[in-house]
């Protein structure tokens, strides 16, 4: 196996700008909280509390931001604001029915990934929504 070193790089613009979301994670998947970033697709960190989910997230947004500058890729800018996901009708919570077969392609996938299904599928509309 070969092993990359990717050095930090200086992001153009400051965490602080970037929208995060902190969500909880449900007990029957440890726990904790999530923080994910709509304009960085992939971009999410976990912690046992909401402020080291927080910590966590500066060290992925540090880390995302060099491993995308070493691909040569540009680092959109902060164009989300809070208020745009802050409507009555989100409560946090959604209840989707899949076909058996794609639930079994999540559940593989999750535990090859060695993540929860929930974060699975958080990161996949989390990239999506980041897409145009």
């Amino acid at each position: 196996m070969t092993i990359k070193k990717i050095s930090p790089a200086q992001p153009p613009h400051p965490f602080e700008a970037y929208t995060r979301i902190i969500s909880p994670l449900p007990p029957e998947e440890g726990g904790g909280f999530l923080v994910t970033f709509p304009d960085l697709p992939g971009c999410m960190a976990d912690g046992d509390t909401e402020q080291e989910a927080l910590t966590n997230g500066k060290d992925a947004f540090l880390a995302w931001v060099a491993a995308r500058t070493d691909q040569g890729k540009t680092i959109p800018a902060p164009r989300t604001r809070p208020e745009d996901f802050i409507t009555p009708e989100a409560s946090g919570r959604l209840l989707a029915r899949l076909p058996k077969s794609l639930h079994a392609r999540l559940i593989e996938r999750a535990r090859q990934e060695s993540v929860s299904i929930n974060s699975l599928l958080l990161s996949f509309v989390a990239a999506g929504l980041a897409q145009k």
